[in-house]
């Protein structure tokens, strides 16, 4: 059984006692979290496609930490202009445990 999910405008291809990283979330540490925009269901057989999200169809999850990522450079440079630029980026994220899948 799995689903596809839609949060922080990526897709997710999420089964049961999944753990993966998301989009930062609001909530915090601990707390149940339940995910609506459910676009695709798969009990095993029957694959069940939303136009374009399922109605009753929920995924719930709680989440296990919030944190940032690791350090991304950005480095800007143009040749023979004396230009250089030099950026780093922590991109914020929530890591959530897939509890249950219904639809």
């Amino acid at each position: 059984m799995y689903a596809v999910i839609r949060t922080g405008g990526k897709q997710y291809k999420v089964h049961e006692e999944q753990i993966l990283k998301v989009e930062k979330l609001e909530g915090s540490e601990g707390s149940q979290i339940e995910f609506d925009d459910v676009l695709m269901y798969s009990d095993g057989e029957v694959v069940t496609l939303g136009t374009p999200k399922l109605e009753n169809a929920t995924v719930k999850a709680h989440i296990l930490e919030q944190g940032r990522g690791k350090k991304q450079l950005v480095f800007k440079y143009k040749r023979r202009k004396g230009y250089r630029k030099m950026q780093g980026h922590k991109q914020h994220y929530t890591e959530i445990k897939i509890e249950s899948i219904s639809a």
